[in-house]
Parts: C-alpha cells; structure tokens; sequence
C-alpha cells in the first residue's frame, strides 16, 4: 500500500511514530558512544595513558611466562606495563630482551643501581618483572615541563629520543617452572632406581612380616589351652584350702599337731600345776621351821670343829699332811721404803 493511499490521519501518525524510533536509535547510539568513551577513559586512568612514562629494557635467558600488557610491580604497586618481548640474535649471553615503562612518579625510584628481578607469578608457569629500589646510585630519569626529557645511560645523561628503549637495568632471574620442574624430573629420574631398590626391600620386609604375624597367630592360639589352665592353677593357688595348701599341709597332719599341741597343752598345766603345789608346799615347811636353817649352820661349824680337832690328833696328824707349796696365810707385809 503506498503512502498516498492513506488517510491524512494515519500519515499523521506514522510520522509520529517515525519521530520516535529516529529519536530512540538517536538515544541509543548517544549511549553507545558514551560508554565506550568511559571505557577508553577509564582504561587509559588504569593503564597510565594520560601519565608520563619512561622506558626501561632488560634482558633474560627465557620469554617463558611474560608477554606484552603485563604489569611491572614495585613495592607491591602496578607501577607500568611490558612493552615489547624480542629475541636476541644468535650467540648473545641474554637470549631475549623485554622493554617496559614505568610511570610517573614511580621511575623516581629507579636508579642506577635498581634491579629488575623475574619472579613467578603463579602455578601455570606465568612469571612478572618486579623492580627493586636503588639506594647508593643516582635517578636514571631527568624531568622537564612534567616529561622526561633525558635518561642515565652508562654513567651519561643522554636524550630520551636518542634512546628510546631507556636505561638498562640489571636482571635476577629465577628459573622458569618448566626449567624447575626439568630440574625436579632428573633428580627424580636419578633417584628412581633406588626407590625402586628400597621398595623391593621393603615388600620382602613386609612378606617377611606377613609370615611372622601368621606364626604369631598360630602361637596365640596354641598358647590359649596353656593360659586357661595356668588361669586355673593360679585360681586354685589363692584360695587357701587349694590344691597347694592341701599338699603343703594334708589334713591328718592338721589334726594331728592340733591334737598333739591339745596334749602338750594338757601336760603343761598339770606339770605348772604340780610345781605350784611344790612351792606352796616348801614355802610351807620354810614358814613352819624357821629355825632349820641356823640348825643347819650350827651343824656345818660343830663338823667342822670336829674336822680341826681330828687333824690335831697324834693317831691321824699324818692323814692330814698340810702341803707346803700351797698355804692360805696372808703374803708378807712389805716394808716400808726407807
């Protein structure tokens, strides 16, 4: 249908409505444009765009693990970024050199003494440059009008469009994940035969131990019938009318000394009994003749007398010889020193 087939108030309307989608593609495109310039803006704020920089390069034995865009760190800072990675030619020391800008103020801190070291950066084998402050050198960087306008090359300032990869600094490069795990296989590979060896020990060790324990078992249970009647006996042992009391002390024996230490017992009171009416009786004579004793003395003086008497009788004066060489008188009275 064309537009002329239409009444005037549908092409009133249409136009309306062509207003309003011109103005909303209008809208949209006006947004479109406005997030991308905030993205570049933003972007170019994180990655220095609008900051002055000054180039630095270094060398290192591998690119493994760096590439361009990567960040350059500085006492825990994202102070710059990789610039370039290029292969040196054939028989150099270094085998790639890599560039890269540090911004401002951050390449105040860079001297001539500064060093870049090359660290790993994770467990994939990616690494990152990290540079390291001077502290005896001298800034390798000279600002005019806010840029930098020279460079510290060899001891010289020299200008930075002369040099455009910047002063060099000193690397320290740790090796790279593939270098260390190479390092790792090896001696991994040259210590494999002795695991190898030590293992085998090791199963002979523990088949000798799985016989040993069988041995064990088979002991354990040959030695269960021994521990039960040594249970046993040890049972009868402490109960004291047991099988050992019984044999150490039958039991006629028992009631024989019972009844030999009951006769005992018997024939001592009667004998305690017996001496007890001795004494009382001699205490009784004692008491009833008190005078037995001085008879007795008078007695013993009179036979003596008569023992004297007889000895000087003319008849038996020979019975009674008196030997010589053994007398009762009393020693010689010593005299006096004069």
């Amino acid at each position: 249908m064309a537009l002329q087939d239409l009444t005037p108030q549908l092409r009133t309307r249409l136009r309306r409505v062509e207003k309003i989608v011109s103005l909303f593609v209008i809208l949209a495109t006006l947004l479109l444009v406005a997030g991308f310039l905030y993205y570049l803006w933003h972007t170019a704020q994180r990655k220095g765009w609008f900051i002055p920089t000054c180039p630095y390069h270094t060398y290192v034995q591998s690119g493994e693990g760096l590439k361009v865009g990567d960040d350059v760190m500085l006492m825990g800072f994202s102070v710059g970024e990789i610039t370039r990675i290029e292969a040196m030619p054939p028989g150099s020391w270094y085998k790639v050199m890599v560039g890269f800008n540090v911004r401002r103020p951050y390449y105040g801190y860079v001297w001539s003494d500064s060093k870049v070291k090359i660290v790993a950066a994770g467990f994939l084998g990616a690494r990152r440059l990290e540079l390291l402050t001077g502290y005896d050198g001298s800034p390798t960087a000279r600002e005019q009008n806010g840029r930098v306008i020279e460079v510290l090359v060899d001891g010289r300032w020299v200008s930075l469009t002369k040099t455009p990869q910047g002063p060099f600094v000193p690397p320290e490069e740790d090796p790279s994940v593939t270098e260390r795990a190479q390092r790792l296989l090896d001696v991994v590979e040259a210590a494999l035969p002795g695991i190898l060896v030590t293992t085998n020990r090791l199963n002979l060790v523990l088949d000798s131990a799985g016989g040993l324990l069988t041995n064990l078992n088979q002991t354990v249970a040959d030695l269960q019938p021994v521990v039960r009647n040594i249970t046993v006996i040890t049972t009868h042992l402490r109960d004291p009318h047991g099988a050992l009391g019984e044999w150490l002390f039958p039991t006629n024996i028992n009631a024989e000394a019972a009844a030999l230490l009951a006769n005992l017992n018997t024939q001592l009171t009667a004998t305690l009994l017996n001496m007890a009416e001795l004494t009382s009786n001699l205490n009784s004579q004692v008491q009833s003749n008190d005078q037995i004793l001085a008879e007795i003395s008078r007695l013993v003086v009179n036979t003596d007398n008569l023992v004297q008497g007889l000895k000087k009788h003319w008849l038996l004066r020979g019975i009674f010889r008196r030997d010589v060489t053994a007398t009762n008188a009393p020693p010689a009275a010593s005299r006096p020193p004069p």
